[in-house]
């Protein structure tokens, strides 16, 4: 797969503190390893060569612990965040250097298993500014917050929820940088808010995905991840 991967993975993590207090959550040991670990096997296996880690807090730790990347068989970059937390879109917006004209993007707590070839594919063919990944999540592993409709997204809120909204924003998607060029360099920003920009233009596209996500953003999420991961070493074992 030729686009570059972008992994947010910036936070502060609060939710899972002490343990974050002293260690980026990109470093939390699951399962054998660092987190961050399994992300980048789970996307070299999907045939991904390059991925742009933006990283914040205690993001110096991150760096030393992965380097360039080639004992993963990939090619690894770092955003900093500088000494003012970007958020989600504004980490992106001070990557784009590094990562070129389109790009996917997932959450730095998340563990997704999907076909990312046939996201980025999608993604080209629909010649839109981005793309999200949405899955039917009916409330069952968060609150959901997007309404689908014919395979369109026709809304997405992550305050003002519908009883329509049956699906979820999954944690991958896809952006042309001039996604991005509407909103000012170096200023916080969140990737909802880019999203929610994109669908009001009609520049958002939708690719439903089918297994459900894991995440290491809240204590149960840690440890029903570890499960997770811990059975799939063990059928490959």
């Amino acid at each position: 797969m030729t686009l570059p991967v972008a992994i947010l993975a910036g936070g502060l993590a609060t939710r899972l503190r002490p343990v974050t207090s002293t260690i980026p959550k990109a470093l939390i040991e699951v399962a054998g390893r660092p987190f961050v670990e399994h992300q980048l096997a789970l996307l070299r296996a999907a045939g991904v060569g390059r991925v742009v880690l933006c990283v914040g807090h205690l993001g110096e730790q991150v760096e030393a612990a992965l380097g360039d990347g080639s004992r993963f068989g990939l090619s690894l970059a770092y955003a900093r965040d500088g000494g003012t937390l970007l958020g989600t879109g504004g980490a992106l917006h001070q990557a784009l250097p590094l990562l070129g004209e389109a790009f996917l993007v997932l959450y730095g707590d998340s563990y997704l298993e999907c076909d990312y070839d046939a996201v980025a594919r999608t993604f080209e063919e629909s010649r839109r500014l981005g793309l999200m990944t949405v899955y039917r999540n009916d409330g069952r592993w968060d609150t959901s917050n997007v309404e689908l409709r014919d395979g369109r997204i026709v809304r997405y809120d992550k305050q003002e929820r519908t009883p329509a909204m049956t699906h979820i924003d999954w944690g991958l998607g896809a952006l042309r940088a001039e996604a991005l060029a509407g909103h000012p360099r170096g200023c916080p920003l969140d990737l909802a808010t880019v999203y929610r920009d994109l669908l009001a233009r009609g520049e958002l596209a939708a690719y439903e995905v089918h297994n459900r996500f894991y995440e290491i953003g809240s204590p149960a999420g840690l440890e029903e991840t570890r499960r997770h991961l811990a059975a799939r070493r063990e059928d490959h074992a």
